[in-house]
């Protein structure tokens, strides 16, 4: 997710000045999209999905240690495996309330409707300012 948002950043900074202007003025728009598409998709499938955070304990390679180096002759010691808790993110299903889950979904697209509408003259502004 994190990664998705970085990359809107930069894709956003990289546009024109009326693309960037447009961008920051749709941004609650955009918010709303996505939302509105995980609320049909919880719909569509009859439950949420949520990302849980796990620790689990694995075995990776030990820091190294500084050591003097082996005489002339002998090998290097073996490196060495110490336990250490990995943090990993899970995605589960998750029950919800249909009838609210399309609840919200009306109000949200209501409300997009309501933001579209006003975005409008905001967009035309940011034409008029920075005109291609």
């Amino acid at each position: 997710m994190r990664r998705v948002m970085l990359l809107c950043l930069l894709l956003a900074a990289c546009g024109t000045p009326q693309e960037r202007c447009i961008a920051r003025e749709t941004r609650d728009i955009r918010v709303l999209d996505r939302l509105i598409a995980e609320s049909e998709g919880n719909l569509k499938r009859g439950y949420a999905l949520e990302e849980v955070v796990v620790y689990r304990d694995r075995w990776v390679p030990c820091p190294v240690r500084v050591l003097p180096p082996p005489a002339e002759g002998q090998p290097a010691p073996p490196p060495q495996l110490c336990l250490d808790e990995v943090r990993e993110t899970e995605t589960r299903p998750k029950a919800i309330d249909l009838r609210a889950e399309a609840q919200k979904l009306a109000s949200m697209r209501e409300k997009r409707s309501d933001l579209t509408r006003a975005v409008q003259p905001a967009i035309a502004q940011c034409r008029a300012e920075f005109p291609e």
